[in-house]
């Protein structure tokens, strides 16, 4: 079987690399892929072969913006069960975060999955399930919203869509962008065809690719070979999972289930069309509708805390360490921000391997 943790392998995949002698900067979008290349020491591995790897916005805990976890800690101080992932409870906001409510006395659950909290509405009078996540999770909402649910279950979506974001950050152009390593579980629900586009207007190649340290340096080098042989293609690293077509059945679902809307993200402004909200005839599950008196209540919110420059780190600029809060002001117990708290968040990955190299 082949081994995708094979320090020799790796080390002849970094020596190609090396030999093409470029001058490059990619991003990946997922916290996964930065937690491999922080743990595996593949930052390390690349530091002489002129690429340079940027976190982008791939954490979907940290693009979800203050105003939504505001909204949540006020429907949960009103009386409404919230339920969420286990990451979400720390991310602070002005108003405190989703724990401080609970520890106030709120009713703010933990689950697992969507089903979770679809299970847990038959023992409370109001459920709300803040879903967040991209392409990868909103399947699974998707799939609870078509079947008959509790009147009392209602949905917050938070959930994102990839493409929309890397296409603000081409157009914002705050640095350049020379290839995209694309996430694996994105692509297993979307396929690879609807990067094509993406590739074909801005001419920047695309690499597809899994989660494990042979997986991101094959996609280092395929994009490495991609630009000096002049292409801006998508290719996939990833073809033991993806397809091209990707999950035709719930990529259907869900754009049965959903609609395109609008949307800020942490760090951007409204992106155009970023963002899945329920359509029309969800609207007795949708949050947004169902408590929408409560919601017109919570008051405006700040998106960073002090220092915090979590915004910044979503769009690539800037490393963990640049922040002056890291490690210090902030760190995993006493977080400023979602960059810390989440695991897939640049700031807490840094804090667990970085200090400890």
């Amino acid at each position: 079987m082949f081994k995708l943790r094979d320090e020799e392998a790796a080390r002849k995949i970094v020596g190609l690399i090396k030999k093409e002698n470029v001058k490059l900067r990619f991003m990946h979008v997922c916290g996964t892929h930065q937690d491999t290349l922080v743990r595996f020491g593949i930052e390390q591995m690349l530091k002489d072969t002129g690429v340079e790897i940027r976190q982008g916005p791939g954490c979907p805990v940290c693009v979800t913006t203050a105003d939504e976890v505001a909204d949540a800690i006020t429907l949960a101080k009103a009386g409404v069960t919230i339920a969420v992932f286990g990451d979400m409870m720390k991310v602070p906001t002005p108003i405190g975060s989703l724990a401080d409510a609970k520890a106030g006395g709120a009713d703010v659950r933990i689950v697992y999955s969507v089903e979770d909290a679809v299970r847990l509405a038959a023992e409370v009078d109001k459920m709300v399930f803040m879903a967040i996540g991209f392409e990868t999770t909103s399947p699974t909402t998707a799939a609870v919203m078509v079947e008959k649910l509790p009147e009392n279950f209602s949905i917050y979506s938070c959930h994102r869509l990839l493409l929309p974001a890397l296409q603000a950050i081409i157009n914002m152009g705050e640095f350049q962008i020379d290839g995209l390593i694309e996430p694996g579980h994105v692509a297993v629900i979307t396929g690879t065809r609807i990067f094509d586009e993406f590739s074909s207007k801005y001419q920047i190649p695309q690499v597809v690719t899994g989660f494990e340290p042979l997986d991101l340096l094959m996609a280092t080098y395929m994009l490495v070979k991609q630009i000096k042989e002049g292409r801006a293609e998508v290719e996939n690293e990833y073809t033991r999972l993806v397809k091209p077509e990707g999950n035709t059945k719930a990529f259907n679902l869900v754009n049965e289930v959903f609609k395109p809307v609008d949307r800020a993200w942490r760090g951007f402004p409204v992106i155009p069309l970023s963002a899945y909200d329920l359509r029309e005839e969800f609207d007795a599950h949708n949050a947004r509708k169902v408590y929408e008196d409560l919601l017109a209540q919570r008051p405006p919110v700040k998106e960073e805390i002090g220092g915090c420059r979590c915004g910044e780190m979503l769009r690539g600029i800037i490393d963990p360490e640049q922040c002056p809060a890291f490690g210090k002001a902030c760190n995993p117990r006493y977080p400023m921000g979602p960059c810390m708290v989440s695991r897939e968040g640049g700031c807490n990955i840094a804090f667990r391997y970085r200090g400890k190299l």
